[in-house]
């Protein structure tokens, strides 16, 4: 089974990039994603076989001890790889928060013997895969607004034809403001 460690967009935000998105769909084409299936990814696992998932529980549950909500606030629009068949994503602003949620999963991961991406964390979500970008400047969009994420999902993921689906095993959220 395929896992990876995430921290869930608030659904306010996942709203906001929903329409961002087909902004975007208006003059770009690919395979966008599903507002449903937005999240920030923290460590990649992999493939691995299922008596992983009760250690990665225990990672998260060691690494989010103290967790509080986390500000995600989108501040650009990037791409990974050739523009006429790019992975397009949303970037957040660097937040020693996130960075340090990222390691300590990582950490815990590593402790528990599991093994991981180890790839450098960066703070995107994707929003579309084999995007075909125009020449020059992107179309313009206004940035979603700031929001308050909580909760750290531990997911399987299943590819297909239509594109990956995924499933929420386990899920800590963050100790809420008093």
């Amino acid at each position: 089974m395929r896992l990876f460690i995430a921290l869930e967009i608030p659904p306010v935000l996942k709203d906001d990039m929903a329409i961002m998105s087909r902004q975007l769909h208006e003059r770009i084409q690919g395979r966008f994603i599903p507002p449903e299936n937005y999240h920030i990814t923290l460590a990649f696992i992999g493939e691995t076989l299922e008596m992983s998932i009760p250690l990665a529980i225990d990672a998260i549950d060691e690494a989010t001890k103290n967790l509080d909500g986390i500000l995600l606030k989108p501040d650009q629009l990037g791409k990974f790889g050739r523009s006429e068949d790019a992975t397009l994503w949303l970037g957040f602003a660097e937040n020693p928060e996130l960075s340090a949620l990222a390691a300590h999963i990582r950490e815990s991961l590593y402790d528990y013997g599991i093994v991981y991406d180890h790839k450098p964390f960066r703070a995107h979500a994707t929003i579309a895969r084999r995007a075909k970008l125009p020449k020059g400047a992107l179309p313009p969009f206004s940035f979603p607004d700031s929001a308050r994420a909580w909760r750290v999902t531990l997911f399987k993921s299943t590819l297909s034809s239509e594109g990956a689906s995924y499933e929420a095993l386990y899920t800590k959220e963050a100790l809420l403001p008093k």
